[in-house]
């Protein structure tokens, strides 16, 4: 399993999350950027569900930090390896510990069964900003796409299944199952699933709280670099 890739063709610009809504456009590829909470689901698997928002306040820019994400066969588990800014959602069909620390951290030792899955980062942070960690899961069928759009802070994710290919203004970059990345704040992205697979990814938004959570980037057009 690969983890923290660096997606040449982009250098520091990579990916965003799958973003859509509940019910499709009327080109039934493309969504909106519209995440729901997950308990609006009502039996429907694809598409961007919160699965949880944790606030976490300003954060230290001296340390970088970076998203941990470890697996639990148990909630009790991993409730009992929790640090100051964990979070323990259950989400495609796993238990996660999902942490924003520096790099290296490890959970507390009591969870037992832990597996670290993987660690995502560095997540820029501005001084002065009251940061809320925003966690979904996002799940697309093949050949779907999102609108283009922006988040008020720092997006990445952990690809379970699946490939997904990226486009922003400085090109295009493909992550594949158990591949890592994020897109730095601001930067309009537009997100394609790609291959015969369905792609299925856990997600942060590390995001400033005042904020919205992603808004449609009218100002850039993506130039279909993502064509499978």
């Amino acid at each position: 399993m690969r983890s923290g890739l660096a997606v040449a063709a982009l250098a520091t610009v990579v990916a965003g999350p799958w973003s859509t809504k509940a019910q499709p456009a009327p080109d039934a590829t493309v969504y909106s950027t519209a995440c729901l909470p997950v308990a609006q689901r009502a039996g429907r698997e694809a598409g961007c569900w919160i699965t949880a928002e944790q606030s976490l306040g300003e954060l230290p820019r001296a340390t970088p930090l970076h998203w941990h994400l470890d697996a639990y066969p148990t909630r009790a588990a991993a409730e009992t390896a929790k640090g100051p800014r964990s979070t323990v959602v259950e989400s495609l069909s796993r238990v996660w510990l999902f942490t924003v620390a520096e790099a290296g951290w490890r959970p507390a030792p009591g969870g037992v069964g832990g597996e670290r899955v993987a660690e995502v980062g560095p997540l820029p942070v501005r001084e002065g900003v009251r940061y809320v960690a925003q966690y979904m899961e996002g799940v697309s069928p093949p050949g779907a796409r999102n609108i283009p759009h922006r988040h008020p802070g720092t997006e990445a994710w952990y690809n379970l299944a699946g490939r997904m290919c990226v486009e922003t203004p400085e090109g295009r970059g493909v992550v594949g199952p158990g591949e890592t990345s994020f897109v730095p704040e601001e930067v309009p992205h537009m997100l394609t699933s790609i291959g015969a697979e369905q792609r299925r990814s856990l997600v942060i938004v590390l995001r400033d709280a005042s904020r919205p959570g992603s808004v449609p980037a009218h100002d850039w057009t993506p130039q279909g670099l993502c064509r499978d």
